[in-house]
């Protein structure tokens, strides 16, 4: 880390101190960051989760399930912004705050658990780009003279051409906006259809499928990825874009994003089931019927959409890169245009390659969810609260947090398990480069 920036805190005696960056922070409103985070739950994943969440748990476990992870996420998620501006310090990332209070080993771990967690988040909506670009042309075109790789490499090129245009989270502005805007369009399109599909379809099927040992596994990559629908593992790096008073200003964000911004998800999630029971599919575009070009505005909007969301979970490693190498100040710069290319352009095209290798995308979200959602939000999130308020807890709190933490990391290893089950299994039914 390089030099670092002090500030007076708003509505404190003390001085906070800021680590340098080459990002913009301090700048957005409260409103703003809840459309980022907003963005997350109601991206193109969204399409998914009927098939990958309702599917395995049934209307019981689906419902009660989602129930419990939005209010457990939201705890998990305060926790976390109120050590933004712990000891002193503004933590504008996620290693840096454990770091802080764990020591150097734990903030390389914490790094290394961030970044699989987005890595595989971003190879999961270049596989959802490339899934709903296929279908656009399955709409038009029964040839099959193109395959889902094909579309993903695709997805890919434009995933990097954006990444390139747009220096950071910041700078995203007007397309949060834009984001939203395609978000509406999928989400209604989908629960419009679904609806008429399901009120002219006969009784469906919403029983669990699969014997008791398949299902015990299916429901546990469930809950991994109920986890994975609420967090984002960079609850840090989006705040340290919010002005003063940042933790209150955050805190605002959250309950947005926990209120209003959950109920569009709710909302395709639960028709999305309703009209196609046990048969409904990881990506729920590919159920419904309608006119050509209403399904077709649909995809393109999940594709578009999926873009903005890919390039908020790969700016903390933007972010490092450009700190780092010192790419500050004017972004059109044609040495800083190049780097961009280079660095961004290289993520962009190892996550495209793995996206086309094993394109997965149920199992993504279940592995994800396990190894480093669950760790992140949960198990890190609880254990840094206790350490940092552990002379303010009385007895009781402190063996709640510690109950957590040991909840939490037994569903990580269970989740994790049933995760790689499915994905030998996957592997073994599909071949590399599958055209699912």
């Amino acid at each position: 880390m390089n030099s670092s920036n002090r500030i007076n805190n708003v509505g404190e005696d003390v001085d906070i101190e800021i680590p340098d960056t080459a990002h913009q922070i301090s700048s957005d409103s409260w409103f703003q960051a809840a459309f980022v985070l907003t963005t997350s739950i109601n991206s193109a994943y969204v399409l998914g989760y009927s098939g990958t969440v309702m599917v395995p748990l049934g209307w019981i476990g689906g419902v009660v399930g989602l129930l419990l992870a939005t209010a457990i996420s939201l705890y998990a998620n305060t926790l976390v912004a109120k050590l933004h501006e712990f000891g002193g310090k503004r933590h504008i990332r996620y290693r840096d705050l454990a770091g802080f209070i764990y020591g150097r080993n734990a903030y390389c771990l914490t790094w290394l658990l961030q970044y699989v967690n987005l890595f595989m988040i971003n190879c999961g909506f270049i596989i959802l780009a490339g899934s709903a670009l296929k279908a656009v042309y399955v709409l038009f075109r029964d040839d099959h003279a193109m395959k889902l790789p094909h579309f993903i490499a695709i997805a890919g090129l434009i995933c990097a051409v954006f990444a390139i245009s747009i220096p950071h989270l910041s700078a995203l502005g007007i397309w949060l906006a834009v984001s939203t805007i395609l978000s509406i369009i999928y989400i209604v399109i989908a629960i419009v259809l679904s609806v008429k599909d399901g009120v002219k379809a006969p009784s469906r099927d919403y029983e669990i499928q699969g014997s008791p040992l398949n299902k015990v596994f299916t429901i546990t990559g469930a809950a991994a990825t109920l986890v994975f629908v609420f967090n984002t593992g960079m609850l840090p790096e989006i705040q340290a874009t919010v002005r003063q008073p940042v933790v209150k200003n955050m805190m605002k964000a959250l309950y947005f994003q926990f209120t209003v911004g959950v109920l569009p998800m709710y909302a395709v999630v639960f028709i999305g089931y309703w009209a196609y029971g046990s048969s409904t599919s990881a990506y729920l575009l590919n159920n419904v019927n309608g006119p050509l070009w209403v399904k077709a505005l649909a995809n393109i909007s999940a594709i578009l959409q999926s873009v903005i969301s890919l390039h908020i979970f790969a700016s903390p490693t933007y972010e490092y890169m450009d700190t780092k190498f010192g790419i500050k100040e004017n972004p059109l710069a044609l040495k800083k245009l190049l780097f961009r290319i280079m660095t961004r352009g290289g993520y962009i095209a190892v996550s495209t390659l793995l996206s086309a290798l094993l394109p997965f995308l149920g199992d993504f979200m279940s592995l994800t969810g396990a190894v480093s959602t669950f760790p992140l939000t949960f198990i890190l999130a609880n254990h840094m609260y206790y350490k940092a308020k552990n002379n303010k807890l009385n007895s009781l709190q402190k063996l709640w947090h510690w109950l957590n933490v040991v909840f939490f990391s037994l569903m990580s290893v269970a989740a994790a398990i049933a995760a790689l089950r499915l994905i030998v299994l996957d592997s073994k039914n599909f071949h590399v480069f599958a055209d699912l």
